[in-house]
C-alpha cells in the first residue's frame, strides 16, 4: 500500500511524524502546488493533505486511490462529493485543539485588553526612561473579570473557551444565529450579542452562510466598542469593513490569527493596520501548540491504520 504526504512542512518540525504499522510504501513532500497534486497520487492508495488541494481532476487520475486523510478539521481542500462517489473514504481531525485555540484566544483577549503591545513598544522606545516616574499610562487598561464575551460558535472550542471566561469571572452569551427569529435555549440573540459584548469571539466554520457573518452593519451596532477576536476562519469577518471599523473607532482592536487568503496578498486591507498597538495579527498558528500538533499526528496515523483494518473513523 503506497502512502503519500503532500505538506509535511505544514506541520511544525517539533512533531514526531510516526508512520502506520502495517507494510506499506511511504512518499512524503515538503509542499505540494496544486498543479503538481495529479501527479504525485496518481499511483497512491492512500493521500494525507493538510492544506494540499485534492480536487476531482486529481482524484479522476488517481485509479487506486482508496482514502484521503485530511491532517485538519476543516476539509475543504477535498472534492468530498466526487470522493465519496468514486468510494473514497474521507477523514478528518477532531477535537485536537481543545487547548490550544482557546488558549491563543485569551492571548490575543489579555494582550489588546491590557494593552501589553503599546506598552511594549513603548518600552522600547524609551518612554519608561523619560517618564520620570515609577510608570506612565499611555494605552488603556481594562480588567476582564465583570465583562462580557460574546461567542459566535456553540462547538467544542466555543464551549472550551466559555469555560475560561467563566473562571475570570466574565459574562458568557453565545451568539443566536444571524437572521433567526428564534434563539435555541442556552443562546442569545445575534443582534443583542453585538449590542452586549465587550470581547467578540468566532468559533465556527466559514460556509456560505457565515461568509461575511459580521461586516460594517454589525460593526455599527456594537454599542461597546469590542474587541473582535478571530481565531477561527477568514472570511467570517469582512476584512476591509474591520479596517473602516478601527478608523472609526467602532471596536476598541482586533486580534486575527487568520485571513481570507493565507499568506495574505499584499493587498490585504489589515496590512495597512497592523503597526497599531491596538491590532494583533498571527500566521494561522493558534492550532499549533506542539502538543496538539502531536495529537493532530497520531490521529492521522489512527484513522489510515482504521482504515487498513477496515473500520474506517471519524469518516465525512
Amino acid at each position: 500500500m503506497k502512502i503519500v504526504f503532500l505538506d509535511r512542512d505544514t506541520i511544525g518540525p517539533a512533531v514526531t511524524i510516526t508512520r502506520p504499522s502495517f507494510p506499506h510504501e511511504w512518499v512524503e513532500y515538503g509542499k505540494t502546488p496544486e498543479a503538481e497534486v495529479a501527479a504525485r497520487i496518481r499511483d497512491a492508495d492512500i493521500v494525507i493533505t493538510n492544506k494540499a488541494p485534492v480536487r476531482e481532476a486529481s482524484i479522476a487520475a488517481a485509479p487506486k486511490l482508496k482514502m484521503i486523510t485530511v491532517a485538519a478539521t476543516g476539509y475543504d481542500v477535498i472534492d468530498l462529493a466526487f470522493a465519496k462517489q468514486r468510494g473514497i473514504v474521507v477523514s478528518n481531525i477532531r477535537g485536537y485543539a481543545v487547548n490550544t485555540v482557546p488558549e491563543h484566544t485569551f492571548a490575543l483577549i489579555f494582550a489588546l485588553r491590557r494593552s501589553i503591545v503599546g506598552f511594549r513598544e513603548d518600552v522600547i522606545a524609551g518612554e519608561w526612561q523619560r517618564a520620570n516616574q515609577f510608570c506612565f499610562f499611555t494605552h488603556p487598561i481594562r480588567d476582564l473579570a465583570n465583562s462580557t464575551i460574546g461567542i459566535f460558535g456553540g462547538g467544542t472550542l466555543g464551549k472550551s473557551v466559555a469555560r475560561i471566561a467563566e473562571a475570570l469571572g466574565m459574562t458568557v452569551l453565545f451568539a443566536g444565529r444571524k437572521g433567526a427569529s428564534e434563539v435555541t435555549e442556552g443562546y442569545t440573540p445575534f443582534e443583542t450579542v453585538l449590542e452586549q459584548a465587550d470581547i467578540i469571539t468566532l468559533h465556527m466554520p466559514l460556509k456560505p452562510e457565515t461568509r461575511d457573518l459580521i461586516g460594517i452593519d454589525e460593526f455599527r451596532k456594537m454599542k461597546k466598542h469590542p474587541l473582535i477576536i478571530n481565531t477561527a476562519r477568514g472570511g467570517l469577518v469582512n476584512e476591509a469593513d474591520l479596517v473602516t471599523a478601527l478608523n472609526e473607532g467602532l471596536i476598541g482592536g482586533a486580534g486575527f490569527d487568520v485571513l481570507t487568503k493565507e499568506p495574505p496578498a499584499a493587498d490585504n486591507p489589515l496590512l495597512t493596520v497592523i503597526d497599531r498597538p491596538n491590532v494583533i495579527l498571527t500566521p494561522h498558528v493558534a492550532w499549533a501548540s506542539d502538543e496538539a500538533m502531536q495529537d493532530l499526528w497520531a490521529q492521522v496515523v489512527e484513522h489510515i491504520e482504521n482504515f487498513q483494518k477496515g473500520t474506517p473513523s471519524n469518516a465525512l
